[in-house]
Parts: structure tokens; C-alpha cells; sequence
């Protein structure tokens, strides 16, 4: 009679999902994608890829896949509960009463209680999920509108900087590649005087034909400071902090764009100074196999 009682407790309890609460609004792909062409804009008008911007818009994109990706999960949840309480509601409650009555079949009878038992401990697990989920997909709602208007608002700064981006650029002109390298003079200047100051034994990596970044318009090397793929250490990670730390001492007669190491990257454009990156993967997608170079 207890477990009778007790399970119609339960169940009572669990007949309902965890109360709504006011709907955030869903980030939006489409407005995600708007911002992403008018960066693609400005990285054009400023002669090549803005890493703040680019930055943004790859955590932008994640926190939005993140918040996409749960928001299907958590409909799929709600779902097997309420497939779990039309089962519930299917079977019918165990009376205490048929538990004395001799003509009902024991077996049979517990058999539909620990059924319903088994639903009842399903349900409230999914039930439990749920609310996790409904934490979870609140969060990422909230991270990333938070990027998205961050993205926006960097946008916005970097218009507003356009005329002293644009000084910037008509000091250093404008440089086609050209040669059997395909360089523009300006790397070849600028990977020149980096090979005489600096050892190389692990190669340099320039034109990418097909890139749609720098290294696709000429402008851009890879000093390699390990083995592809592998972490610089020791010697290696030293001789990359320090060519870093030599370009942007150097930058304003070298004409320097930006610079990517360790997971870090510093525009001249979006003001300078070491900014972070998100993970994008692996040891060289991160920059900690090389030190990249983009030059105006």
C-alpha cells in the first residue's frame, strides 16, 4: 500500500514541466550573417582581414551554433516527456484497493506498478535534463546576442576610426605582388630582414594561392618556429617571442599589419596591443607552430 501512495505522489508531482519563464529572443543567423558581410566590407576597404572582427564573428558563430544546437535538444527532451506521461496517463493509476481483491492478477498488477514506477523514475530524470537544459540554452541565448551586439558595436568603432585607418594606409600606398613568388615588395622586404636577424631552421611559408586571407594576396608569411603541428618550446618559443616583440618595435617602418602568436593577435588597425583568441582547433590554427605576419 505504501509504494501505491507513494507512487501516486510522484507521479502527481511530475505531471508538469518546469514553469516558463519569460522567452529570451533566439539569436538571430540571419543578423549574424549581416554583420559578417559588412565586416567582410570594411576588412576589404582596409585592405585585408580585421582581426577584431574576425575574432568576434567566430565566437559569435559558436555561441549561436552553441544555443541552436541546444535549443534542438531541449525540444527533443520535452517531447519524451510528454510521450512518457501519455504512457503514464495510457496504463492508469494502480488502485490500492485491486491490491486485496483476489480475482486480480499479482503478477500482472505488479507488474503494472513497477511499470509505472519505471516511468515515473524516467520522467522525473527528464524532467531534471530539462531544467539543465532550459539553464543551459538561457545561457547561450544570452552569450551570444551578447556577441552578436559586440560584433556590431566593433563595427561600428572600426568606422569610426576610418580616417585615421585611412592615413594609415596612404602612408604605406598600395603594393601588387608580382615576381615568380608572387610577393608584394613590401613582405619581400619585410621576410628579408626577419631572415637576417632571426634563425629560421623550421622554414617560412608565404603565398597560399587559392587563400582567401593574406597569404592568398601575397602579403602575408608564416615563420615557422616548430615542426608543423607541434608546440614551440624552450629555444623555439623564445625565438618567437622575440621576433613578436621585434615586429612590433618595427611595425611603423616596416609597415606591419598585424601579427598572430600564441593565440594572440595585435592590429595595427584596431589600435594595437596583444589581443586573445578563441580556440580555433589545433596547435597551428592557434599560432603556436609559427609567428604570422601580415604587412599593408
Amino acid at each position: 500500500m505504501w509504494r501505491v501512495a507513494v507512487l501516486a505522489t510522484v507521479l502527481a508531482g511530475l505531471l508538469g514541466l518546469p514553469a516558463a519563464e519569460p522567452a529570451l529572443a533566439d539569436p538571430s543567423p540571419a543578423e549574424l550573417r549581416k554583420l559578417t558581410k559588412q565586416a567582410t566590407q570594411l576588412s576589404e576597404r582596409y585592405r585585408g582581414q580585421i582581426q577584431v572582427l574576425e575574432e568576434i564573428r567566430v565566437q559569435a558563430k559558436k555561441a549561436t551554433d552553441t544555443s541552436g544546437n541546444l535549443e534542438a535538444q531541449l525540444r527533443a527532451a520535452q517531447a519524451e516527456v510528454g510521450r512518457i506521461a501519455q504512457s503514464v496517463y495510457m496504463v492508469g493509476p494502480v488502485d490500492g484497493m485491486q491490491l486485496l481483491a483476489p480475482s486480480v492478477d499479482p503478477y500482472k498488477l505488479l507488474g503494472q506498478a513497477a511499470n509505472m514506477i519505471y516511468m515515473a523514475d524516467e520522467r522525473t530524470k527528464r524532467v531534471e535534463s530539462i531544467q539543465k537544459l532550459i539553464d543551459k540554452s538561457k545561457e547561450a541565448k544570452l552569450n551570444a546576442n551578447e556577441k552578436i551586439e559586440k560584433l556590431r558595436k566593433e563595427i561600428k568603432t572600426m568606422l569610426s576610426r576610418r580616417k585615421e585607418i585611412e592615413r594609415l594606409l596612404n602612408k604605406y600606398g598600395f603594393q601588387q605582388p608580382g615576381g615568380a613568388e608572387g610577393l608584394t615588395p613590401r613582405l619581400i622586404s619585410v621576410r628579408a630582414e626577419i631572415m637576417q636577424n632571426f634563425p629560421m631552421k623550421y622554414g617560412v611559408g608565404c603565398l597560399r594561392p587559392g587563400d582567401p586571407g593574406e597569404h592568398g594576396k601575397g602579403r602575408a608569411c608564416d615563420f615557422m618556429m616548430s615542426r608543423g603541428g607541434t608546440m614551440a618550446a624552450g629555444a623555439d618559443a623564445a625565438n618567437g617571442d622575440a621576433l613578436a616583440a621585434w615586429l612590433i618595435k618595427n611595425g611603423a617602418r616596416l609597415g606591419v599589419m598585424y601579427i598572430i602568436w600564441k593565440q594572440r593577435y595585435y592590429d595595427i588597425r584596431s589600435g594595437g596591443g596583444w589581443d586573445p583568441m578563441s580556440d580555433r582547433g589545433g596547435v597551428t590554427a592557434n599560432h603556436y607552430d609559427h609567428v604570422h605576419v601580415s604587412v599593408f
